[in-house]
C-alpha cells in the first residue's frame, strides 16, 4: 500500500523535517496521516486492526515538522520467490504518503533514502513495492517487474473447455474461517513455484478473510468453494456476488478475490463453477497471472475483455547478492556496467556467470557486454519483462555482439511471475 502523493521534488527544503523511527504509541496519528493520503475514508475497526497488527515498528519511518506528522513509509520483511524456486529476502516497501501541505519540500526523497539504506543495513538484496501512481518511484531505482491481468467475461456468452480430470474434482461450499488452514496450505505448496510470489507471513491470511459490509458494493458477504480429490483441499475460490435484474431478466455478478488450484483440473473446476453460478452473467477477475490458463480455455477471449496492469515494482539494493539468488534459463556469462545513482554502491561492472543450477555475481574490470541501469536489472529480475523489449525502447545499450540475446533469454523465466497479493 504506497501513496504518492509527495510530487518530485525540487530544491530539498526537507532540513527541518525530522526522520525517526515509528514508536507504538505514535501510531494512531501516524496512520491517520496515511489514510488521508488515500482520500480520508475510514476503514473498518477490523481491517485497521490487522494493519496495526503486521506493522513493524522497527522498520516503518515517520516524518515530523515539529509536532506534526506529515509523513510515512514502512518495509515488511518478506521473502520473494525468485527464478529458480530461491525465496529470497524482500523489503515490501508500503505505507507510504507525504502530507499534501508538504509536498514539494523533500520528504518522499528523504524517506527512500533513508529506507533504502536501512533496507541494505539488514542484508536485504531486494525492495519491492505496489505503486499507486507508479511513475514516482522510477528516481528511487524502482522498476515494473511483473502484471497482472483482469476482465469482465460475459458468462452468458463464454463457455469454458476444460482439461481431463476435471470432472473428478469434488467442489463444496465451505465458510471462508473455516476452511482456512486448508487454502493456505494449498497456497504455501504453490509459493516456490511461481516468481513474485510472497511467503505468507504471520497474520497476512487474515486479510484473504477481511469482509466489511461497507466494501461490498452491494454484493453478498465473502463465500468460498473449496476443490478436493480424495479427500484432500486441491483449491479455492473466495468471491462475492452481486445480484442483478433487468427487463430480459437476471444480471448478476460473480466478484472474484482469489482462486488457487494445484493442478489444471483443480483450476479448472473452479473456474467452470464461476462461469456456470445461477442467476449470473458477468465475472470480474482482477490481478490474475498474465500466463493463466483460462484465457486457453474460453471459446471468445474478446468478450472477457482482458486488461493488462502494473503490479509489482523490483528494486536491487545489493545487485551482486540480488543476481546470485536466482537461476537462468540458459548458461550466460556477461558483464554488466550498471549505474544506479541513488544507491551509489551498486553503479559498476558486474559480471553474472549463471545457468539452470546457479550463479555467481561479482564486481570486475573486464570490458562491458551490456550496459544499462539498477532500474532495467529490476524490470528483467523475475523473468516477466524482457531485456531485449528493454534494449528496444533505448533503456539497455549492446556492447558486445550477441550479449544481448544471451542475457535476455537466460533472464527468462518458465511462467510469468506473478504477486499474487497487494502489501
Amino acid at each position: 500500500m504506497a501513496s504518492d502523493f509527495a510530487t518530485p521534488s525540487g530544491p530539498d527544503r526537507a532540513g527541518r523535517i525530522d526522520l525517526r523511527t515509528l514508536q507504538q504509541d505514535e501510531w494512531d496519528i501516524w496512520y491517520d496521516n496515511l489514510v488521508r493520503a488515500f482520500g480520508g475514508v475510514p476503514e473498518s475497526a477490523e481491517e485497521r486492526g490487522l494493519w496495526r497488527d503486521i506493522t513493524q515498528f522497527d522498520r516503518s519511518v515517520s516524518a515530523w515538522d515539529g509536532d506534526l506528522c506529515v509523513g510515512t513509509a514502512s518495509a515488511f520483511r518478506f521473502r520473494l520467490t525468485v527464478p529458480g524456486g530461491a525465496s529470497v529476502p524482500t523489503a515490501g516497501v508500503t505505507m507510504v504518503s507525504v502530507a499534501g501541505t508538504h509536498r514539494r519540500r523533500g520528504v518522499l526523497t528523504s524517506m527512500m533514502r533513508r529506507q533504502l539504506d536501512d533496507v541494505r543495513a539488514w542484508g536485504e538484496p531486494l525492495a519491492a513495492l505496489t505503486a499507486s501512481e507508479p511513475a514516482i518511484y522510477g528516481r528511487f531505482g524502482y522498476a515494473v517487474g511483473t502484471f497482472s491481468v483482469g476482465a469482465e467475461i460475459d458468462t452468458s456468452r463464454v463457455r469454458l473447455s476444460v482439461p481431463p480430470g476435471t470432472d473428478d474434482v469434488r467442489l463444496r461450499y465451505a465458510a471462508p474461517a473455516d476452511v482456512l488452514d486448508a487454502c493456505e496450505a494449498v497456497y504455501a505448496r504453490l509459493v516456490p513455484g511461481r516468481p513474485g510470489m510472497l511467503a505468507r507471513q504471520p497474520h497476512w491470511e487474515r486479510f484473504g478473510l477481511l469482509d466489511p459490509e461497507s466494501e461490498r458494493d452491494g454484493a453478498s458477504p465473502l463465500q468460498c468453494v473449496v476443490a478436493e480429490r480424495d479427500g484432500e483441499v486441491t483449491g479455492y475460490a473466495r468471491f462475492r456476488v452481486r445480484p442483478g435484474w433487468g427487463p430480459g431478466g437476471h444480471s448478476g455478478t460473480v466478484l472474484l478475490t482469489e482462486l488457487t488450484g494445484l493442478d489444471p483440473a483443480s483450476e479448472a473446476a473452479l473456474w467452470r463453477f464461476l462461469f456456470d453460478l445461477d442467476l449470473t452473467t458477468t465475472l470480474v477477475v482482477r490481478s490474475r497471472p498474465v500466463d493463466d490458463a483460462w484465457q486457453h480455455q474460453v471459446t471468445d477471449v474478446r468478450r472477457c475483455q482482458p486488461r493488462l496492469k502494473d503490479s509489482l515494482h523490483v528494486r536491487l539494493v545489493d545487485i551482486g547478492v540480488a543476481l546470485e539468488a536466482r537461476t537462468y534459463q540458459t548458461p550466460v556469462d556477461v558483464v554488466f556496467e550498471v549505474e544506479d545513482a541513488f544507491c551509489p554502491w551498486n553503479t559498476g561492472r558486474w559480471r553474472l556467470s549463471g545457468d539452470p543450477k546457479g550463479a555467481t555475481c561479482a564486481r570486475t574490470t573486464d570490458p562491458a557486454d551490456l550496459a544499462l541501469t539498477v532500474r532495467e536489472l529490476g524490470a528483467a529480475y523475475l523473468g516477466g519483462v524482457g531485456l531485449a523489449s528493454l534494449a528496444a525502447a533505448g533503456r539497455v545499450r549492446e556492447l558486445r555482439q550477441g550479449a544481448l540475446a544471451e542475457a535476455a533469454v537466460a533472464f527468462g523465466s518458465a511462467v510469468a511471475p506473478w504477486l499474487p497479493h497487494g502489501f
